[in-house]
């Protein structure tokens, strides 16, 4: 049976402040618990308007507390700006403070401006997330100690604390180098919205080759995808849809500043139209199919949905109240909470 989260950027929308941005944030996941969806993962961006909340561990502390039931993850922490031990203890304390709720999804990033801000520097993105994920991964395998010596991070023998027994840590992946990784260390991957089923299975095919050579079991690993799920009934919404994205994404994501100039710009509104055409858009019979066939097709039953394409916070909310209902996901049948 699929399980389907919301996942939310955080996106400032025209007219909209960012401290605004990031309360409607707790607004839709309370809304997703109370219509009935499985969980809530949230973005992290830094110094763009493409997403308000530069702390996807903070943000996912405070929904939850915020909310009651539902999971609550990271899609994604940037691994590349952190250092791991520092991004596991957050994620130890989270586990430990609601108990089986909390998925910390990691990820490279991109070579942005970050990278120098923080410190990390370019270097460490291109050569050191496999040590950082490395070193992550054994700050959480509940060992009650941990050190390290390579290239990037050395750490003397230290206590883990608190222990980080059961923490999971998903790994987004676009290429096969990441997914590959991902399976020697037995983590599930965190798949995007960029690229078809196709493209997904290729990846999914490489982790598994790696996973059991290095012996974990493959087909106990719970496997996310991402899709834009937007319930429209006529073209007119869809064209709405599309029009609210391509600005969004447009404005915000060409504020990135690169550390790697000459990188190619996307053409945001072909992008958008791509994604209109080939996820979860349109009438709810629709959408449900069409999310019901790429669980099928890749054998992802986790699925996380971008829901607030629209802007407006009563439309997001609506859109979420629906999905809730064309899922027939179990939930609580409490009315929806008021924004905050």
């Amino acid at each position: 049976m699929s399980a389907h989260d919301v996942f939310l950027l955080g996106g400032v929308f025209p007219g909209t402040a960012p401290a605004e941005a990031l309360r409607r944030v707790v607004s839709y996941a309370r809304h997703a618990e109370a219509s009935g969806l499985d969980g809530v993962w949230t973005a992290e961006h830094h110094f763009i308007e493409y997403g308000a909340s530069p702390s996807a561990t903070l943000m996912a502390a405070h929904l939850l507390a915020a909310t009651e039931r539902i999971q609550i993850g990271t899609a994604v922490a940037v691994l590349s700006n952190r250092h791991p031990v520092a991004l596991g203890e957050e994620a130890a304390t989270l586990h430990a403070l609601a108990p089986g709720r909390f998925r910390l999804g990691v990820g490279r990033g991109g070579p942005w401006i970050d990278l120098d801000v923080f410190g990390s520097g370019l270097d460490r993105y291109e050569h050191g997330f496999d040590e950082g994920l490395r070193l992550l991964a054994h700050w959480l395998s509940g060992d009650t100690e941990v050190a390290h010596s390579g290239e990037f991070f050395d750490v003397l023998p230290v206590r883990v604390m608190p222990p980080g027994t059961g923490a999971p840590i998903w790994v987004a992946a676009t290429g096969e180098g990441t997914a590959r990784l991902a399976g020697r260390l037995g983590l599930p991957l965190l798949l995007g919205m960029h690229a078809p089923d196709e493209d997904h299975l290729a990846l999914l095919r490489a982790w598994r080759t790696e996973a059991e050579a290095a012996g974990h079991d493959p087909d106990t690993a719970e496997h996310v995808s991402t899709h834009l799920a937007q319930i429209a009934d006529t073209p007119a919404q869809t064209d709405r849809l599309r029009a609210s994205l391509t600005e969004l994404l447009t404005r915000g994501v060409g504020q990135y500043v690169s550390l790697k100039p000459g990188r190619a710009q996307r053409d945001h509104g072909a992008y958008v139209g791509w994604m209109t055409e080939r996820h979860a858009v349109g009438p709810a019979s629709h959408v449900a199919e069409r999310l019901a066939a790429s669980a099928e097709k890749t054998g992802v039953a986790r699925q996380l949905l971008l829901v607030e394409g629209l802007g407006d916070p009563e439309a997001v909310r609506d859109n979420i109240a629906a999905l809730g209902a064309a899922l027939n996901t179990a939930g609580t049948g409490a009315p929806a909470p008021a924004s905050p």
